[in-house]
Parts: structure tokens; C-alpha cells; sequence
């Protein structure tokens, strides 16, 4: 890490990645706050629970900060549109004005290879402009229009890097890894298609791993944005399985064509919208996000990447695949 020790803020420390993030800068000696709506666990850190919702929160966590690395997001497929506005949209517009305000320095945002995915196969692109008029869903329509809150405010006094993790996974992580082994338990874990296109991941260690050099690599290159994943593509239907068989699952058999699934997840969504059912926090079983995530290539050029931030993957999906099941057996 950078020689002179940072004073540095995490948002959403509560989740994994920013858990990971923060942990790993106060092992290296930074002066760490974090701001979570619940206790980060982050040993050596200050805690500031609330939310980046609220702009004096924002504020008062910001305060004496030279670094801020803005994680917090709601990540999710459902859900009313204003609840991904509000901590999307106006939670970055906040941290990016507390920042400028505080004289920060220097900003990592992390956003999503979904703010350019309009439903088409990505075969060896590259990080494509953030697109919010055709990007599928609350969720990655509302991260679109936050990273470009967040490259709008670069200047050479405030240098802002965008780092786009694509379909992370790993011990611990509920928001793919989890939902993919319980499904496969529940033999509600259908194959679409063939299964055979290719799609790109990235293991949670490596993700942390990757903000970090971020952080260092912001002094240096910023304005724009990096799509970060393990260069390592896999027919998505090896990689489900593969999933749930560290899991402890067995292996996915039920298969739909890739046409019904989207059809299927267009009319399961309206529905989901129209009931009000994603209010409580439960997720529709399919949407047409999730379906044309699950049926068609989406894998990167990391030439950029790796050449910004001076940065490898460490632990390769063979590897991470078997730390997973090592995980699973020991819980």
C-alpha cells in the first residue's frame, strides 16, 4: 500500500467486499472509518452507523478523511424503484459532495459491469460507457446514473477511479454464491439453454485485492472506469454446477430454453412490481435481468484493468472452488 498512512472512509462495511476492504487497510496501517446502517465487525476501524441517505451522516463520517471508498449500494432484483434512487443515486450524490466539501482526495467508487449491459453477449469488450436509459432493472439503471455522478466530479484535486466487479463469489457471499448453492439444494436452480455460454467471475479475495491497488492507482490514473474480473471465462452452466457441488448441492438438471426463461422472468417481474411483493425484501424466483445474465456470454478484456492497477488475481476459480467447499463443510 501507499508508504504515508491514509485517512480513509468505507461505505457499507456491513457487506462483504467493504468488510474485506477495510479490514485489509487497517492491516496496513490506514486510519480506517467505516459507515454501515449496522456494526462493520472491522477490528481497528470507528464505526459511524447510519446510512448514505442521510447527507449530515454523510457529513460528520467524512470529516478529516483524505480517501473515500464507496461500496454502500442496495443490491438487489426487486423492490420499489425509489429505494435504489434513494441510496443509489442520492447516497453517492452525498458522499461525492461530503468528499468535495472535506477536501478528500482521492475516490474508488465501486459499481457494476450492469450499468452497460443492455441484454446482448459481451465477448472480450471492454469497460463500455455507463448507460442508464437501456440498463435492465432498478438496481443497475440507478448504479448507471451513480457512477456517472461519480466521473462527473473528477478533477485533478478530487481523482475518482471506477471499479466494476463482475459476479463475485465466494465464502460468505450471499448475494450469488448462497442463492446459487440454496436453489440447487431446493432443486430450483434451472440451466438455461445449453449452459454453454461463457461468462467471467471474480473470487472475493481477489476483489479486495483489486480496490486496494485501486486505491494506490487513483493517484496516478483516473476518470474513468475498470471492468475487474478473474480473466478466467467458464461456461456458465459448469460454473453452477461446480457451485453447488462445494456447496454440498446436487447438481442442477432442470433446463428451460433461454427464450421462455426471459419471456417467463419479463411477466414474474411486472407481476412482483404490480403486487408491491418486493417491499418486504422477498425476491421474485426470475426476472429478465436474471435471465439474460444466466443465458448469455458476458466475459471482459482485462488488459486495461491489470495494466491501472499493477494487479493479478491471486486465487484462481479451480482454487477458489476449492476453498468454497472447504467453507461449506466447515459451517
Amino acid at each position: 500500500m501507499t508508504p504515508k498512512p491514509l485517512k480513509v472512509l468505507v461505505t457499507g462495511s456491513s457487506g462483504l467486499l467493504g468488510a474485506g476492504v477495510a479490514g485489509r487497510l487497517v492491516e496496513a496501517g490506514h486510519d480506517v472509518v467505516t459507515l454501515q446502517r449496522r456494526p462493520s465487525g472491522v477490528t481497528g476501524a470507528r464505526d459511524v452507523q447510519g446510512s448514505v441517505t442521510s447527507a449530515e451522516t454523510v457529513r460528520q463520517a467524512m470529516a478529516g478523511r483524505d480517501t473515500l471508498v464507496h461500496v454502500a449500494a442496495k443490491v438487489s432484483v426487486s423492490g420499489p424503484a425509489e429505494q435504489y434512487e434513494q441510496v443509489n443515486v442520492q447516497g453517492t450524490r452525498n458522499v461525492v459532495e461530503a468528499a468535495q466539501e472535506a477536501g478528500v482526495e482521492r475516490m474508488v467508487h465501486i459499481s457494476s459491469p450492469s450499468v452497460a449491459h443492455a441484454g446482448t453477449s459481451i465477448v472480450g469488450e471492454g469497460a463500455g460507457p455507463a448507460d442508464p436509459d437501456h440498463a435492465r432493472g432498478h438496481y443497475a439503471r440507478t448504479k448507471a446514473q451513480a457512477e456517472l455522478l461519480a466521473l462527473a466530479a473528477d478533477a485533478e484535486d478530487f481523482r475518482v477511479l471506477v471499479l466494476r466487479p463482475h459476479l463475485m463469489w465466494g465464502p460468505g457471499d450471499t448475494q450469488l454464491t448462497d442463492r446459487i448453492v440454496d436453489r440447487a439444494r431446493q432443486g430450483r436452480m434451472p440451466l438455461l439453454g445449453p449452459g454453454a455460454a461463457l461468462v467471467d467471475t471474480l473470487y472475493t479475495e481477489n476483489a479486495v485485492d483489486a480496490v486496494l491497488r485501486a486505491v494506490e492507482a487513483v493517484d496516478r490514473v483516473h476518470g474513468e472506469a475498470l471492468v475487474v474480473t478473474n480473466g478466467e471465462p467458464r461456461a456458465i452452466g459448469e460454473l453452477v454446477r461446480e457451485m453447488a457441488r462445494a456447496g454440498g448441492a446436487p447438481a442442477p438438471r432442470l433446463r428451460i430454453p433461454a427464450r421462455v426463461a426471459t419471456s417467463a422472468g419479463a411477466v414474474i417481474e411486472r407481476i412482483w412490481e404490480w403486487a408491491d411483493l418486493g417491499r418486504s425484501g422477498d425476491e421474485p424466483p426470475l426476472t429478465r435481468f436474471l435471465a439474460e445474465q444466466l443465458s448469455t456470454a458476458h466475459w471482459f478484456d482485462q488488459r486495461r484493468t491489470r495494466e491501472v492497477l499493477d494487479w493479478t488475481p491471486r486465487v484462481s476459480v479451480d482454487e477458489g472452488l476449492e476453498r468454497l467447499a472447504d467453507h461449506y463443510r466447515s459451517v
